[in-house]
């Protein structure tokens, strides 16, 4: 088998490109069972809390792996949060939210052969979630995400994804959206 070839190309990019603003669009349409065949089987899905810190100290400003996180989940426990909404007798989901992501500055910076021979590739991007629910209840999330994206010659998953609000207190009443 050969092994594959990612060159960041302008054409490596828009395929990476497609592929996020694809999942943004599957949990836009509350399409939860799709968006969940885009994670891979053993995804880390993290956000840590963001602290405030000295200039000095910026190493600490949010917390690491293995500190307390607004939550940190795998397979799982991201199937269950789904079924969960999907019973439509979750409290913090029923109505059901209005959610919109904008996903931007998307930037391929690495890459690694995995041991099965497919690739894996370091991603960043910008995000902007907006979620509103009943009649007056707003929320807006914006931050950054560090993906690993395992790429084969037909599919894309997503391996890993670190989400840094900048927001170092959360205003939302629950945190039910994805990122």
């Amino acid at each position: 088998m050969s092994e594959p070839t990612f060159l960041n190309t302008p054409e490596d990019w828009w395929r990476i490109s497609q592929f996020l603003h694809l999942e943004a669009d599957l949990l836009d349409e509350r399409q939860y069972d799709e968006w969940l065949s885009l994670l891979d089987e053993n995804i880390r899905y993290r956000m840590p809390i963001a602290r405030n810190v000295r200039r000095d100290q910026l190493d600490r400003e949010y917390t690491a792996a293995g500190e307390v996180a607004w939550f940190d989940e795998g397979i799982a426990t991201l199937r269950q949060r789904v079924a969960q909404i999907k019973t439509g007798i979750h409290w913090a989901e029923e109505p059901t939210s209005r959610v919109s992501h904008l996903v931007t500055n998307i930037r391929i910076i690495g890459s690694e052969t995995l041991l099965d021979g497919e690739l894996a590739l370091s991603v960043r991007s910008r995000f902007l979630v907006s979620q509103h629910r009943l009649q007056s209840e707003s929320n807006l999330f914006v931050g950054k995400r560090e993906d690993t994206l395992r790429v084969s010659a037909d599919r894309v998953t997503i391996m890993k994804r670190d989400i840094f609000l900048n927001q170092a207190v959360l205003m939302a009443k629950s945190l039910t959206t994805f990122f």
